[in-house]
């Protein structure tokens, strides 16, 4: 939730300083605003994230007796979370084998031919029907990793991509 229109530097500077005065939703719920918003200041947005953080750990204590969800459906049925946080959840957490789209997973999969989308929420649908069951497990930090520092949003680095033949960019 942190992680939205903010660097993972910047995000995981966040969520260090928020975790060093709150380790649970009940803990979070006791912060005023103003604690809230100056400990997760460094990913931006801070204002709306705060809103959202707050309304997340209420409804997991509500719903879930503040344990977070296993499964994507009742994830993505929590304040603030989308498709991509509920699979970074899925994948990282709870270590089922699910491909999760971030921008740079979106734009090499796109780019390539591996999926097709024009939204992240599109592409990781199109991915969950093609990538092979082999792929899965590895498959976001595979393509995040080359979408960071090969498959640039602005320069790519074409020239060393081992999958620059399947390139759009080839006319393929």
């Amino acid at each position: 939730m942190l992680s939205a229109q903010s660097t993972d530097k910047n995000t995981l500077k966040a969520r260090d300083q928020l975790f060093a005065i709150a380790k649970t939703p009940e803990d979070v719920l006791a912060l005023s605003d103003e604690e809230i918003v100056a400990a997760i200041r460094p990913c931006g947005l801070y204002n709306v994230k705060a809103r959202n953080l707050r309304n997340l750990c209420a409804a997991l204590i509500e719903r879930h007796n503040g344990i977070v969800p296993n499964d994507r459906k009742r994830l993505m049925a929590l304040p603030g979370i989308g498709r991509k946080c509920a699979d970074i959840m899925m994948r990282f957490t709870f270590g089922e084998d699910v491909i999760a789209v971030d921008t740079h997973v979106h734009r090499v999969a796109n780019r390539t031919g591996l999926a097709t989308g024009k939204t992240e929420e599109q592409t990781a649908k199109s991915l969950e029907g093609r990538a092979p069951e082999w792929a899965l497990r590895h498959g976001h930090s595979w393509l995040f990793k080359l979408g960071q520092k090969t498959c640039k949003a602005q320069i790519a680095l074409c020239e060393i991509c081992p999958l620059e033949f399947l390139c759009e960019k080839n006319g393929l």
